[in-house]
C-alpha cells in the first residue's frame, strides 16, 4: 500500500498541470459544499442565538387563549385563574430543569408613561418581584434596584431601561426624577440593562419584524405590590423561569406550565398557561430554508460528479500511456490485484489531495462570503470529514474502470504496444 501511494505521488508530480486540472472539479465541488454547509450552520446558530438571546436561558410562561396570549388590556381577567401562590412557585423552583423562577405582570401601553410632554410610545410596563431582574439577566447600571421596603411599603418607584430613559429624558440623568404612569407619579430609582448587552443580528426586514420587537420598546418596571394602583387587583401573573441549560429550556417551560394549569378551573378550556418554546421556534425557522439549502448542496455536488468523470478520463489516459509498463510488470509476475490496487490508489490519492485543497478553499470562501454579506459562519468539522472521505470514494469509484482495464491487459499485447 505504501509503495502504491509513493508511486501515485510520483505520477502526480510527473504530470503536475494535468493533475491540477483533473483535481479542479473535485476542489470546486468540495469547496462549494464546505462553504454552503458552513454558512448554513452559521445562519442556524444565529437564528437560535437571536431567539434564545444572551444565554440567560429564560423562558416565559404566559396565559393563552387558544394560540394567542390573553390580553388583559382589552379583556377582563378570566374566572377560574387564581393568583399564583408561593406554594405553586416553590413547586416550579423544585423542577430539576429550573434554576430560578419569578412572577411578573405586564402591559404594552401606548401613551401611558410621561415625563412632562415627552411620552413613551409602545413601552412595556412590568410589575416585577425581587427575582425578576436576576432571572431575566438584567443588572442595575445606575442608581439602585427595588428594596424590600419598596415592596412592603407599596412605594411608587420605577426602573427604566436605556430606551425608556432616552425617550423620556433625552440624555438627562433620570435618577431621582418623576415620571407619570397611568396618571400616577413614580420616582425613577435606577436604570437596568441586560448583563451581556445582547442584541439580535438584524440582516433584513424579516429579521427586524421577527426579533426586534422584544428589544426596541422601552421598558418600565415597578414593584408588583404597586400593580393594583395601576391596574386590577388579583390579576393573573406571568412566570419566567431560568433553565439550568439551554437544552433544558423546552422541558422547563412545559413542566412549569403543567404546574400552573393544574390550579385552573376555567370554563373555557382554551385558556391555559403555555411556555414559549424558543428552541422549537428556532428549529421551525431553520427548517424554512432547509429545502433551499439542500438544493444548493445538490447543485454543488454536480461539480463532484464532473470532477469524478475527469478523474476517470485522466486515469484512462494514464493506462494508455503506461501500457508497456503494465505489460512489463505482468511479465515479471505482477498479479491483477496488484495492478488494480496501484491504479485505484493513484485515483484515490488524486481525489484525496483535491478534497484537502477543496476544504481549504471552502473555508476561505465561507469567510469571504461572510465578510461580503455579513452572514455568520460556523465551520462544520463533520462536513470536513465527510468531504475528505467522499472525495476519496469518488476517486475509487471513478477509478475502477481504468484500473480494471489496466489489470486485464494482456502482457504480450501490452509489451508490443507502441
Amino acid at each position: 500500500m505504501l509503495e502504491n501511494i509513493r508511486l501515485s505521488f510520483q505520477g502526480i508530480w510527473a504530470h503536475k498541470l494535468r493533475s491540477v486540472l483533473t483535481m479542479l472539479g473535485i476542489i470546486i465541488g468540495i469547496g462549494s459544499i464546505i462553504a454552503i454547509v458552513s454558512t448554513i450552520k452559521g445562519t442556524n446558530e444565529q437564528i437560535k442565538q437571536n431567539l434564545v438571546g444572551a444565554g440567560n436561558n429564560a423562558v416565559r410562561i404566559q396565559l393563552y387563549q387558544g394560540d394567542w396570549t390573553y390580553d388583559l388590556s382589552y379583556q377582563a381577567p378570566p374566572d377560574g385563574v387564581p393568583v399564583i401562590g408561593e406554594d405553586t412557585l416553590e413547586q416550579v423552583k423544585a423542577l430539576a430543569e429550573v434554576e430560578e423562577a419569578s412572577l411578573y405582570r405586564t402591559r404594552n401601553e401606548y401613551g401611558a408613561v410621561f415625563n412632562g410632554n415627552l411620552v413613551l410610545d409602545g413601552g412595556n410596563i412590568l410589575g416585577i418581584d425581587s427575582h425578576y431582574l436576576d432571572v431575566y439577566g438584567y443588572q442595575i447600571t445606575r442608581g439602585r434596584g427595588f428594596t424590600e421596603k419598596d415592596f412592603s411599603g407599596i412605594r411608587k418607584v420605577a426602573l427604566l431601561d436605556k430606551t425608556a430613559s432616552a425617550n423620556l429624558f433625552q440624555g438627562e440623568d433620570p435618577i431621582g426624577k418623576t415620571v407619570e404612569i397611568k396618571g400616577e407619579p413614580f420616582v425613577v430609582v435606577g436604570l437596568v440593562a441586560r448583563k451581556s448587552g445582547f442584541e439580535p443580528v438584524i440582516n433584513s426586514l424579516e429579521d427586524y419584524e421577527r426579533y426586534a420587537s422584544d428589544y426596541s420598546s422601552g421598558m418600565v418596571c415597578v414593584p408588583d405590590s404597586v400593580w393594583p394602583i395601576l391596574y386590577q387587583f388579583d390579576e393573573p401573573q406571568n412566570l419566567v423561569v431560568r433553565a439550568v441549560t439551554t437544552d433544558d429550556m423546552t422541558a422547563a417551560g412545559e413542566k412549569s406550565a403543567e404546574i400552573l394549569n393544574s390550579s385552573l378551573s376555567v370554563a373555557d378550556e382554551t385558556i391555559q398557561y403555555k411556555g414559549e418554546d424558543l428552541l422549537e421556534q428556532a428549529a421551525r425557522l431553520q427548517d424554512l430554508s432547509a429545502a433551499t439549502n439542500r438544493q444548493l448542496i445538490w447543485i454543488a455536488s454536480i461539480s463532484l460528479l464532473v470532477g469524478g468523470i475527469g478523474v476517470m478520463n485522466i486515469m484512462l489516459v494514464s493506462v494508455t500511456e503506461r501500457t508497456r509498463e503494465i505489460g512489463l510488470k505482468k511479465a515479471l509476475g505482477a498479479r491483477k490485484a496488484r495492478i488494480l490496487g496501484q491504479f485505484l490508489t493513484e485515483a484515490a490519492v488524486l481525489t484525496g489531495i483535491g478534497g484537502l485543497l477543496g476544504i481549504g478553499g471552502g473555508i476561505g470562501l465561507a469567510y469571504a462570503i461572510s465578510s461580503l454579506s455579513q452572514a455568520p459562519v460556523a465551520i462544520s468539522v463533520p462536513a470536513i470529514i465527510v468531504a475528505v472521505v467522499f472525495s476519496t470514494l469518488i476517486g475509487i469509484i471513478f477509478g475502477i474502470i481504468p484500473s480494471v482495464k489496466a489489470a486485464n491487459l494482456n502482457p504480450i499485447d501490452a509489451l508490443r504496444h507502441e
